[in-house]
């Protein structure tokens, strides 16, 4: 490896509270030269006193534990350590996949689905040697949503927000399109909105945002009913609620 700080062994804390799980984490991470275990938890209020007390680089926390849970651990973590450049990585490890857009919020590097993957955690740890590298920490330069994490198969698939072209509601999940492929999403597409980017997407309808680039153009169908013309697919039809801000962003 390469002389820098960034390059150094990763100091590891596990975090679960099944035992075999713990002890299946630490067999993995040990064929890992990147990573150097410094010690475990078995709940999350004894993960907080061992990250205070060992000042680990990555913790690999579970999700779902008794009292303090993962997210909760997370919280705290940004809320002692104001510093983004000082806080451990956090990578989850789950077997829930429902949990991803909070823990992205927590501006966790990385979310894995159990059994782990000796493969998807190297994968994990690529992404936290990333981020090492480029000095980004929870501060972000936007407030903004820059990437979705999806289910797909074992998995979470990372989807940049800039890749999204459209997001239908479906109930309590909306669709995220990119190209000719879709992926469902836990969260409803009112909640989403808020945490888009209005200088990128626009909510044309109360189940339909678009991405503006996206729309090519606007038609007037008559009797006030309009629609979007889009660079692939049908049109969609606008929203009264929605008129308004659509036409604006047409200069109307």
């Amino acid at each position: 490896m390469e002389n820098g700080m960034e390059q150094r062994a990763l100091a590891t804390l596990i975090v679960d509270d099944e035992p075999l799980a713990v002890e299946r984490m630490q067999v993995i991470c040990a064929r890992m030269e990147r990573l150097r275990i410094v010690g475990t938890a078995a709940d999350g209020a004894a993960a907080l006193r061992m990250i205070e007390a060992l000042t680990p680089d990555l913790v690999l926390l579970d999700m779902t534990m008794p009292q303090v849970d993962g997210l909760s651990v997370a919280r705290r973590i940004a809320e002692t350590v104001p510093d983004p450049a000082q806080r451990p990585a956090v990578v989850f490890v789950t077997a829930h996949d429902s949990f991803a857009v909070e823990a992205f919020d927590l501006d966790a590097v990385d979310y894995v689905l159990k059994p782990v993957a000796p493969d998807r955690l190297a994968r994990a740890i690529d992404r936290a040697f990333a981020r090492r590298s480029s000095g980004q920490g929870a501060s972000r330069a936007t407030a903004w949503i820059e990437e979705f994490w999806v289910p797909h198969r074992s998995e979470l698939l990372r989807i940049a927000a800039a890749d999204v072209h459209r997001i239908d509601a479906e109930r309590d999940y909306v669709r995220l399109y990119v190209g000719d492929a879709s992926h469902l999403l836990l969260e409803t597409i009112g909640a989403l909105e808020e945490r888009l980017d209005p200088e990128r997407f626009i909510r044309v309808h109360r189940s339909t945002i678009l991405r503006r680039d996206f729309i090519t153009g606007l038609r007037h169908e008559g009797l006030g009913v309009w629609s979007a013309e889009i660079a692939q697919g049908e049109p969609v039809r606008i929203g009264r609620t929605h008129l308004k801000a659509v036409k604006a962003m047409a200069g109307r």
